[in-house]
């Protein structure tokens, strides 16, 4: 067990304070809307737009401007330069793809190139990678089918788990699922499909009455929009470290959610009294010393990794820093906050809790 250095039966009003929350996070929300299609936009890395990456090392430091200039030219299309690491030597360099090029004729190009431009100070080039279009597009397809799965799938846990409906939560499953592949005859692209399909998931959870379900995936969209509307701001590069980020998020969020939830289903059957948001508050304050624990962990060892993993890893625990904050609030502002937004959601939870602790083997905590 852990350590409890905060006590059991602290009173903080978290779900008073909650609309404070919601205004932060609908800044959030709109601040990331507008970088990503009247701003930065979302810059998508080789990953998934295709093109090339070469790392190279000089022997001495260069100036990023004088390097970006000597390697404009028309075999390197659509060039950028980032440096990296200490002393002004370590270089990413991202260009267009040159048509039927391969591997070894852009190494040749690029040492030629910089040869030139740098006679005294010679460069290896020490990573080289070609991603064509059609790979780009494939990975991007998995990568968004990839994060819509896991939220289905998330859903239908959160339904059977805390609200004992297995069958309804199977039901809306194979029923967005075939959704999903009808919607596929329409030709919209993946990242339209997935939308549309995430709102259909929230309107059968809404109708369904899968409470737990709508709240645990409104929190893991408002998770990962944010974190991404972040990156769009900070113009960091989405490539297959940081989709691996946004993954880890929406398993560290829920996570986090289900300690919770577990913990409020335990006193609604406990505390038939209480209102439902003194129950979620108490729920809040029983798990605060565990939530503290857990994310502030996670915080230092991913800012150990951002301040001196290298650049190679540091849009990943730059990723990785902003969710953990976003998903540590969400738990408490969203997800648990969403079933005050129900209506009669109280009512409602507190038969499905008492129904659940009825039935054998469905005591205990997670």
């Amino acid at each position: 067990m852990a350590f409890a250095f905060i006590k059991h039966d602290t009173h903080i009003d978290f779900i008073g304070k909650r609309h404070w929350a919601y205004a932060l996070s609908t800044v959030l929300l709109l601040a990331g809307l507008a970088s990503a299609f009247w701003g930065n936009g979302l810059k998508m890395g080789i990953d998934f737009a295709g093109g090339v990456i070469v790392q190279v090392q000089f022997d001495q430091p260069v100036d990023d401007q004088a390097l970006k200039k000597s390697l404009d030219i028309p075999a390197l299309p659509g060039i950028a330069t980032q440096r990296f690491g200490e002393g002004g030597r370590d270089y990413l360099l991202r260009f267009s793809s040159v048509e039927n090029a391969d591997a070894s004729a852009l190494r040749t190009n690029v040492i030629n190139t910089l040869a030139a431009a740098f006679p005294d100070n010679p460069a290896e080039i020490q990573r080289l990678e070609v991603v064509g279009p059609k790979v780009g597009d494939d990975l991007t397809n998995k990568a968004l089918a990839a994060l819509y799965y896991a939220t289905l799938l998330i859903a239908v846990y959160i339904s059977g788990r805390f609200e004992q409906r297995w069958m309804a939560g199977a039901i809306m499953a194979a029923a967005l699922w075939g959704g999903m592949y009808v919607l596929g005859f329409t030709g919209l692209g993946m990242g339209w499909l997935v939308l549309l399909a995430l709102a259909i998931t929230l309107v059968v959870c809404f109708f369904l009455r899968l409470n737990f379900a709508l709240g645990a995936v409104v929190g893991l969209l408002h998770d990962v929009f944010i974190t991404a509307g972040l990156l769009s701001i900070l113009n960091v590069e989405i490539d297959l470290n940081v989709m691996a980020a946004l993954l880890t998020l929406v398993g560290y969020s829920l996570n986090d959610t289900i300690i919770v939830y577990d913990r409020l289903r335990e006193n609604l059957r406990a505390a038939p009294d209480l209102t439902m948001a003194d129950l979620i508050n108490k729920s809040i304050n029983q798990t605060l010393s565990r939530t503290i624990l857990t994310s502030g962990t996670t915080f230092v060892a991913t800012l150990s990794l951002f301040l001196l993993g290298g650049g190679v890893i540091h849009d990943f625990a730059l990723t990785m820093l902003i969710g953990v904050f976003v998903g540590t609030a969400s738990s408490i502002y969203v997800s648990s906050a969403i079933l005050l937004a129900l209506g009669d959601t109280e009512f409602y939870a507190r038969a499905q809790a008492k129904e659940a602790y009825e039935r054998p083997g469905e005591h205990g905590v997670v």
